[in-house]
């Protein structure tokens, strides 16, 4: 910028031959003394230095010499002031710059520096010039900061020091010199000036970092250009990319203003590898807690290694990644692995591992475990090569000992199986378009508190989320939508799973989960399901319907509460034992299941919602409530809302404890399941013993274990038709099914009786 080019601003003083009357020996405001009629001043036409020059004698201890006529002053523009002196004779003076800062008409500016440093003229004949910077800004080499206020200047300079000598000087100079400042006045610091090449061979790291140290609050532009870093670089202050940078994968590219997504693309150009730096900025030192994804969509053609991208296999810091979504693109990238090896399964030498692996090296950590005897949701926890063995995530129920084991390796979006421990990481409001190719989220196999939150899992190929260790200890899933792409398919047939537990302390709220194969596997305890909607029905007409919500261990201590459970059943299992029959430990207990609605559309007669499947003989219920439910069966009758599944084995029925179904309505239910049942029984023949069958109303088939009263409605008589007042004695689990009560009554009797009966003991 230079006014005196954009604007045509006159800046340069009047030279001494055109008149003395246009110079004054004051402050040069109107009135002040000129130098036209002044002794001490002589035009010299012809000196050998400067041709035309003024000579003058100094008088006074401070004798100034201003140019008449106001030079402006204006904010962003700065004036540089030159004089040329060399002394003649008499007493050697010293000169400086200086002026008079004037605003409105003639009205002086107070409190601002108006005199630049002062040198010496130490031999006579030497030429000595002075210089000085006026402007209204406060910038490094501006001599006179005059401010705002100033509008104007009256410019030229001082003689100080002695007096009796004689001077000549040169006429002065004023120029625009903002130039000089254009890369201070600028909010930018361009990375060139500080020895970029971009030419994608040449490091830069020191000249990236040597820009932001300049900046000072400026933003940094990266011209056009390839910009190879090979070390770490950290940017405290906006920068913008024309250009892209390339960098090795350990290195580090920090950006503390602008950190989110779309920057990192603007630098790297490819929104993988955008994508991998900033979540590698977000674990080191980003000073932010988030990553935003501003609203972008990243094109997936593999698993982003997440452990690998951030340089580290430890972070226990909060830590979010939201607002965006990734898009998974069809390629190899995404193909299941699969491994089949024999393996010994001992599990009083080891519970949760395999030994003898064969062809253990191409046996993948995250990989499923399938074989006979091997329950839903096992996986490779770790492994080793050397000792020929695989960790797992769960023990095994029931393998021969020596058996062949296929390992699948699912490929998810985010795979965070590299880390050795993850805790506190949040996913929030964003989209996993999985398309059925890949899988949505492989948990690390330690940690605590992982949350998906707000965000939608489309159609994954085989599972939403999975844990493999227990990096799913207290795992959150808050208000999300998982979306299953087998929805055309019948439930029988599916095989997707959206999420799986192996830890406890999961809270699993407000969700969607629409037509996967099973909605939820969970062993651990302190479970709290909550709010959710899941549905898995299919276009079958009377079809079967399978397990929705899998506990998978018999003592949960867990809640089901508020959810629309629809088309699918709540099992309850213990397929995660290694030894399952029941060996004086906790049996199936703990589970509360109130205030949820139950739903089932064209379904077969034999399905139930509720089934507790135990692996192992002599498994009983101790502890399971389920209260103010609403059971409904459309299009077609379902038997009972509970049932056994027997083909492993039977429940204990002569151990059942605290088993409450009460405040629950059925609709389209043939047997309405009661526990504690209060029921009422006519008996119109006069006997002495009645036998009484409440079994169709008590769960699981259980036995008629306890009557808690006995109450006649009405009169009894006996055979002659005389009211009797007796009161039974009492006979519990009669029959062959041990489901039927006898009341034994001291002569015959007739009449109604209400019974309230139990298949548990209540306490």
């Amino acid at each position: 910028m230079n006014k005196v080019i954009t604007d045509g601003l006159v800046l340069m003083p009047s030279r001494f031959a055109r008149g003395l009357d246009r110079w004054s020996s004051g402050d040069g405001t109107a009135g002040s003394p000129d130098l036209e009629f002044d002794d001490r001043a002589v035009f010299v036409p012809s000196d050998q230095d400067f041709g035309g020059c003024l000579e003058l004698v100094k008088t006074e201890g401070v004798q100034r010499l201003r140019y008449r006529t106001r030079t402006p002053i204006i904010p962003g523009c700065y004036l540089r002031v030159t004089a040329r002196v060399k002394a003649i004779s008499g007493n050697l003076p010293e000169v400086r710059i200086a002026g008079w800062a004037g605003r409105g008409n003639d009205v002086h500016v107070d409190g601002v520096t108006e005199a630049a440093e002062s040198r010496m003229i130490e031999e006579y004949g030497d030429i000595v010039e002075v210089s000085a910077i006026v402007g209204a800004g406060r910038r490094g080499g501006v001599d006179l900061s005059w401010g705002p206020a100033a509008e104007y200047g009256y410019l030229g300079l001082d003689l100080t020091g002695p007096t009796g000598g004689v001077v000549r000087i040169d006429d002065l100079t004023i120029e625009d010199v903002t130039s000089v400042f254009i890369a201070d006045m600028l909010p930018i610091v361009d990375v060139r000036d500080f020895g970029a090449v971009g030419d994608g061979v040449t490091d830069e790291t020191a000249a990236f970092n040597a820009a932001d140290a300049a900046a000072d609050g400026r933003e940094i532009i990266v011209p056009k250009g390839t910009y190879r870093l090979g070390g770490d670089v950290y940017i405290d202050t906006h920068i913008r990319f024309e250009g892209r940078v390339v960098q090795a994968r350990d290195a580090r590219f920090v950006l503390r203003k602008n950190f989110d997504l779309p920057s990192y693309i603007d630098a790297f150009g490819d929104e993988v590898i955008a994508f991998e730096k900033a979540f590698q900025a977000l674990l080191s030192n980003s000073d932010h807690e988030s990553l935003d994804l501003g609203g972008r969509r990243i094109d997936l053609d593999g698993p982003i290694d997440m452990a690998r991208a951030a340089g580290t296999d430890v972070f226990e810091i909060r830590r979010v990644i939201r607002n965006g979504q990734f898009n998974v693109k069809p390629g190899a990238g995404w193909t299941v692995e699969s491994v089949v090896s024999q393996a010994t399964y001992r599990p009083g030498q080891f519970r949760e591992r395999l030994t003898g692996v064969a062809n253990v090296a191409n046996i993948a950590v995250g990989a499923q475990v399938v074989g006979a005897g091997v329950g839903r949701e096992v996986y490779v926890r770790a492994k080793s090569v050397a000792g020929r063995w695989v960790e797992l995530s769960q023990p095994l129920y029931g393998p021969r000992e020596t058996q062949s084991y296929t390992f699948r390796r699912y490929k998810y979006a985010l795979d965070f199986s590299g880390f050795t421990k993850l805790s506190k990481f949040t996913i929030t409001d964003v989209e996993f378009q999985l398309d059925g190719r890949a899988s949505g989220i492989l948990m690390a196999p330690e940690g605590e508190t992982f949350h998906l939150r707000d965000s939608f899992v489309t159609k994954p190929s085989h599972r939403g989320i999975t844990s493999h260790g227990r990096g799913c200890q207290d795992l959150q899933v808050d208000r999300c939508h998982f979306i299953s792409d087998e929805q055309q398919v019948p439930a029988t047939q599916r095989q997707s799973v959206a999420l799986n537990v192996n830890a406890n302390d999961a809270k699993i709220r407000d969700s969607r989960f629409q037509r996967f194969g099973t909605t939820m596997v969970l062993n651990g305890q302190g479970h709290l399901i909550l709010g959710n909607h899941w549905f898995q029905g299919d276009e079958v007409q009377g079809g079967a319907r399978i397990g929705g919500l899998i506990f998978t261990q018999p003592n949960i201590r867990s809640f089901v509460t508020g959810n629309y459970i629809d088309n699918c059943s709540i099992e309850w299992t213990n397929e995660h034992d290694c030894y399952p029959g029941f060996d004086n430990e906790f049996s199936f207990g703990g589970l509360t299941v109130t205030g949820n609605s139950f739903v089932s559309i064209n379904a077969a007669r034999y399905f139930s919602w509720i089934v507790v499947k135990p692996y192992g003989a002599g498994h009983f219920i101790h502890g399971f409530s389920v209260i103010g439910n609403a059971f409904r069966a459309i299009n077609s009758i379902v038997g009972r809302i509970e049932k056994v599944d027997t083909s492993r084995a039977s429940l204990n029925n002569s151990r059942m404890r605290m088993v409450e179904f009460s405040g629950n309505t059925f609709n389209g239910i043939e047997r309405q399941t009661i526990n504690p049942a209060a029921l009422e029984f006519n008996h119109p023949s006069a006997e002495r013993t009645w036998t009484l069958d409440p079994s169709a109303y008590l769960p699981f088939d259980g036995w008629a274990k306890t009557v808690t009263s006995v109450v006649p409605v009405g009169r009894l008589f006996d055979g002659g038709g005389n009211a009797a007042h007796h009161m039974p004695h009492i006979g519990v689990m009669q029959g062959g099914g041990n489901d039927r009560v006898q009341l034994y009554w001291p002569e015959k009797v007739r009449g109604k009786v209400n019974m309230t009966v139990r298949a548990d003991t209540p306490y």
